[in-house]
Parts: structure tokens; C-alpha cells; sequence
């Protein structure tokens, strides 16, 4: 699913609101997790699972077209881990 997909399941399933508002509502969501992210605070949703952010230390890599060996730079990455209802309802329980 993408956002616009999310947006317009959202908007049928609220007929009482407007769909700039849905879209709004949606957008200021992950704005906020993006922002907390890039703060460095861990963002939790309970039954479905948290965002945090990881950092991966400076290493040497290899270009895997000609072989040559490159520095790579320490870099922070986003992490999801799942919730415990999220992994239930997926693993059918």
C-alpha cells in the first residue's frame, strides 16, 4: 500500500471528513515520526510496533562492479521492529 492508497481507505472510511483533511492527518503522522527519528527519539505504536534509529559504523566495502575496495561512512539507518499483535495476526494467531 502507498500513502495515496492509505489516504483514500481512509477517506472512504470516514465519509465525514474531507479528503485534504485525511490527507493532512496522514502526512503530519509521518512528518512527526520523521521528525522524532531524525531527533534521535524512538517511536512506538502500541499493537503495531516501534521506529528507532540505528548507526552503522565506518567500513571498508567493495565495489561490487570492479572490485576496488571504498570507505564506506558511518551512517544512521531507520529500524522497524514489529509489535507482538502485528507478528501474531501475521503468523495467523
Amino acid at each position: 500500500m502507498i500513502r495515496s492508497e492509505l489516504i483514500q481507505k481512509l477517506a472512504d472510511e470516514n465519509p465525514h471528513l474531507y479528503h485534504r483533511d485525511v490527507e493532512r492527518i496522514v502526512n503530519t503522522i509521518f512528518e512527526e515520526i520523521t521528525d522524532a527519528l531524525s531527533a534521535g527519539d524512538r517511536v512506538e505504536l502500541r499493537g503495531f510496533g516501534a521506529f528507532s534509529v540505528k548507526q552503522r559504523d565506518a567500513r571498508v566495502g567493495r565495489n561490487p562492479r570492479t572490485g576496488e575496495t571504498v570507505q564506506v561512512a558511518e551512517k544512521h539507518v531507520p529500524f522497524f521492529k514489529a509489535g507482538k499483535l502485528l507478528r501474531d495476526r501475521l503468523n495467523g494467531k
